[in-house]
């Protein structure tokens, strides 16, 4: 390995000055062989690095040494330089540009080389030497490939087997069409041959509290001072600085009470979802960057519960990296077109056989890690809301799947789903959320911090207690029936399911702040047949994504149509919505129908006039809220749940769940998403439920809640 590494330092030390691949791929070359020597220098190479075994090797601290000089913010921010915003649109990473100085096939391809460059920064904050090594080698071999078919097309045809793969090369292409075939596979093989590789991390930095580098950063940093962010390798923007200022400024009460709702209602969640905790051992932590001092406390309170964390980083490379959401510990996006543009960068060369793979090496990574696995209790996620609203634009040079391509990711999304839950059992693990701004939200963000922490920490009792009003009354119903007003389309019918011993069971779950903080809903799995009708948002943010006159019509549960108006043209909204909401699906059901009783959340939003702003986890509590996907039990339907008032709740399957029991149909029952569209208080006109006479009871009309008992709701309206 040590020889490894030192060929590549000196062969890419080489490239800067080699013309062999002459002035056409020269500037490319040059500035990607500068950026890796960069990235690769930052590392504290010693001689018993490579004399050591990786699992004996000593794990010097992080704040000592070279790396208190190495990590700082000139030299984070000179690497990361080319994302920001007035460099990205000259810059190879930029698809629209490498395409037009390479034509749309390569310059995608050396877009994308370019783009999983872009991840040694972090390896080498991780001093893990053999993720750069290994893209190193990468970047040399194309190099080759380039500089061999340079002035001679058809020598280059008959050089490409030469790739040390040693893979078969495809004969009838020639000239321009031989260069792009031998990238082609020099990409193809580097992603399949370390699938095994990579997959056997991530698995285990999520399930094995061995893999502790953000836990030893956030237990050796001076978290007082700021510049300890750089230290993550991450770019950092002004969010994560002004988070750990205010953090500095608020009392260390304030900060345990923050860190108390977040791993109380963990636990809380365990106990209503009828699930033993004691038998877990690991919790995965899921944190914004800036965050540290919650998360130190946070720490502490769940090794109290016997849980180890592990804390792991949020996807960067092209071999498990994924749009919207968070998969682990994350900063701010410095260019979020740029995350969107290669968001698809693997539709270059996703293929059947590479799917398997990936589904094969998942298997033997958990399989691996089978013991520590089972203990795994779930994710502890804390979200942050405020970035500027963002409306991607949607570059033709950009990857994008093919039909079949988009086939073989949901059947990746459904089978690998299975694979995490044999191994991590869904009906034995549970979670819990919460979000909290962050300084982009605009200049009122520490009064709108501290609103947000008053309303992670609502009277829980209250509630309960009218929600439970709310329940009894919908206990009664057939179907609900929703209308909008004030512009908004929505007229939809909610059927509810039939209960056999109404004294024993309810259709709804009494939500108040346990795995989704804050308080504030009631929610239930629709019955599919004669769910119908139109739901309409004039403006919602799904998933880190803006959408403008959102609209999906339902016809017996499953999305039937849907459509927007963020882009002139009609097809492209819907290639958008099916995307980012449908997750590439022709359709899918209604998993959710809730009634968010939130409006203390509500006025906050219209307060400081950051409704577009607030997340899911909050803006589903400020009104009904209905969710495309799998229901709210998902991989758990059949384990028993039971409200404070004992009734067990017996809504938590619907038609598609139920394929899981049908074994030739059970690969149907999951789509491994679950989205919450929620319609505000705003632009509802009324909410009423439906018995079986006929008669309605109206719980919402006008933007109000009417039904009595629940007049409290509408002090903070």
């Amino acid at each position: 390995m040590k020889e490894r590494w030192n060929l590549c330092i000196e062969r890419i030390n080489e490239i800067q000055s080699d013309e062999s691949v002459g002035t056409k791929w020269g500037s490319y070359f040059r500035e990607v062989a500068s950026f890796v020597l960069n990235a690769a220098a930052l590392c504290e190479v010693e001689d018993s690095y490579f004399e050591t075994e990786p699992q004996k090797r000593e794990k010097k601290p992080l704040f000592t040494g070279e790396s208190r000089n190495i990590w700082n913010r000139d030299t984070v921010d000179e690497l990361y330089s080319g994302l920001q915003e007035k460099n990205y649109v000259n810059s190879y990473l930029n698809p629209d540009y490498a395409a037009s100085c390479f034509g749309t096939r390569i310059g995608q391809l050396l877009s994308f080389v370019y783009t999983e460059m872009y991840t040694l920064p972090v390896y080498a904050a991780e001093s893990d030497l053999f993720e750069i090594l290994i893209r190193m080698e990468w970047f040399v071999e194309l190099f080759c490939i380039f500089s061999q078919v340079e002035g001679d097309a058809e020598n280059a045809n008959s050089d490409k087997n030469d790739c040390h793969h040693d893979r078969e090369c495809n004969d009838k292409v020639h000239g321009e069409d031989a260069l792009e075939q031998s990238v082609w596979e020099c990409c193809y093989y580097f992603v399949s041959d370390y699938y095994d590789v990579e997959a056997e991390k991530r698995v285990g930095e999520k399930v094995e509290p061995a893999f502790d580098f953000a836990y030893r950063l956030i237990m050796e940093a001076d978290l007082s001072d700021p510049d300890y962010l750089y230290r993550y390798g991450e770019p950092v923007t002004d969010n994560e600085i002004a988070s750990v200022k205010l953090f500095n400024k608020m009392s260390d009460e304030e900060l345990q009470k923050m860190a108390d709702t977040y791993t109380e209602g963990y636990r809380i969640g365990f106990i209503k979802g009828n699930k033993d905790l004691s038998i877990k051992k690991v919790v995965n932590i899921v944190y914004p960057i800036g965050f540290e001092k919650v998360v130190k406390l946070a720490i502490a309170n769940f090794e109290k519960m016997g849980l180890q964390p592990t804390l792991m980083r949020s996807a960067h490379s092209i071999f498990y990296k994924r749009i919207g959401g968070t998969t682990g510990y994350y900063a701010t996006s410095i260019n979020r077109q740029f995350d969107y543009d290669h968001r698809e960068d693997d539709a270059l060369f996703l293929d059947k056989k590479l799917m398997n793979r990936k589904l094969e090496v998942l298997k033997e990574a958990y399989i691996k890690y089978e013991d520590i696995s089972g203990q795994h209790a779930g994710p502890a996620v804390i979200e942050v809301f405020g970035e500027k609203n963002f409306s991607p634009i949607d570059k033709k040079s950009a990857c994008h799947y093919s039909d079949k391509q988009q086939e073989l990711v949901t059947a990746h999304a459904i089978a690998s789903g299975k694979i995490i839950n044999t191994y991590v059992p869904g009906e034995e693990r549970s979670f819990t959320i919460i979000a909290f701004p962050i300084a982009e939200i605009g200049p009122d963000y520490e009064a709108i911090m501290k609103e947000t922490i008053a309303l992670n920490t609502l009277p829980y009792q209250t509630y309960e207690d009218v929600q439970q009003v709310i329940i009894d009354a919908l206990d009664q119903c057939e179907y609900v029936k929703v209308l909008g007003m004030n512009g908004n389309k929505t007229d939809l019918r909610i059927e509810l399911c039939k209960l056999k011993d109404p004294a024993k069971m309810t259709k709804f779950e009494n939500c108040v702040a346990d795995v989704n903080i804050p308080v504030g809903e009631v929610f239930t799995s629709p019955v599919l047949k004669g769910t119908n009708g139109v739901l309409f948002v004039k403006r919602v943010f799904l998933n880190e994504l803006s959408y403008d006159n959102l609209e999906v019509v339902f016809k017996d549960g499953m999305v039937a149509d849907y459509s927007c108006t963020n882009y002139p043209e009609a097809d492209k909204n819907k290639k958008y919505i099916k995307d980012h909401v449908l997750h590439h699906y022709d359709s899918i059901p209604i998993g959710e129908f809730a009634i968010g009783t939130n409006t203390t959340a509500y006025t906050m939003g219209r307060k400081y006039g950051i409704e577009d702003k607030l997340p899911i986890l909050i803006a589903e509590k400020t009104g009904p809220h209905f969710a495309v996907g799998d229901t709210c039990y998902s991989h758990a339907e059949d384990v028993a749940v039971f409200n404070p008032d004992g009734k067990e709740i017996v809504a938590r399957d619907n038609e598609i769940s139920l394929l899981r029991k049908d074994d030739e149909k059970k690969e149907k029952a999951y789509f491994q998403c679950h989205t919450d569209i929620t319609i505000p208080y705003d632009e509802l006109g009324q909410l009423y439920g439906v018995k079986e006479n006929g008669e309605q009871i109206m719980i919402i009309e006008n933007g109000r809640f009417v039904l009595p008992g629940t007049e409290m709701l509408n002090e903070a309206l």
